[in-house]
């Protein structure tokens, strides 16, 4: 959340982003790949 924050202050200096808006940009499509990846079956 730190690093989402400071990212939203410094990106685009003027304007600020939304914590909540870095973490669906980045959060989303990482959640997507855990979700997409092909299931380890266990012995």
């Amino acid at each position: 959340m730190v690093l989402a924050d400071l990212a939203g202050r410094t990106l685009f200096a003027p304007i600020e982003i939304p914590v909540g808006i870095v973490n669906a940009v980045v959060g989303g499509p990482w959640l997507l790949w855990i979700l997409m990846r092909p299931q380890r079956s266990r012995p």
